[in-house]
């Protein structure tokens, strides 16, 4: 059984191990800068998880295998301020009960839940990991008030725009693009991200 939970503390290198295994399917398609991209810094993960606002899908029944990359197992490449973090090489062995194998990150945008990062580990795609911690998320934003969940992703990648798509956004265009989106997109311009390609997107909650 998969669940979402608040990170701990001590899940953070974990949650970073994810983040860069889930860049892989970006290097199959040519995406090479885009895989290299260091995961979100401990710092930030740490400042999400204290506020709780930093989500893992842990695997109850200790059932992971190897899948494919249509998920939500890829970074949405959004964060100005990532760094190099040194990690931990990525384990073969099974999980335990209870660890992460997919998180959330959220951040307050425009007055919206804004994912700033959904990463799933491969081994676990095509498992509805990903749609689960976006409906989670989703009830602690109606919880709380918030109208939508957005975030910014690639229009064109198959497990970016795409999927979100079949999971409850839409793009915004022109004058929906609230002020704090177009300022993320202009700092993923900034970091060499195509803003060509790049897009917001908004599902509302309710």
């Amino acid at each position: 059984m998969k669940r979402s939970r608040i990170a701990r503390a001590d899940e953070l290198t974990e949650v970073q191990r994810i983040e860069v295994a889930s860049g892989a399917p970006f290097r199959e398609i040519g995406m090479v800068d885009v895989a290299d991209m260091p995961p979100l810094p401990m710092d930030v993960l740490a400042d999400r998880q204290r506020a709780g606002r930093l989500w893992v899908a842990v695997d109850d029944d200790n059932s992971g295998s190897a899948g494919g990359h249509n998920s939500a197992s890829a970074p949405l490449g959004g964060a100005p301020d990532r760094m190099k973090a040194g990690l931990p090489p990525r384990r073969d062995l099974e999980p335990s009960a209870d660890q992460p194998v997919g998180f959330a990150v959220v951040d307050l945008v425009d007055g919206c839940a804004h994912v700033l990062q959904l990463s799933v580990d491969p081994a676990y795609a095509r498992r509805g990991i990903g749609r689960g911690l976006l409906d989670h998320v989703a009830g602690w934003a109606a919880g709380r008030g918030l109208p939508a969940l957005t975030l910014t992703t690639f229009r064109s990648v198959p497990w970016n725009g795409p999927y979100y798509a079949r999971c409850g956004f839409r793009e915004l265009t022109g004058p929906e693009v609230t002020p704090g989106l177009a300022e993320l997109l202009a700092a993923e311009a900034a970091l060499g991200l195509d803003p060509a390609d790049r897009i917001a997107m908004r599902r509302p909650v309710g």
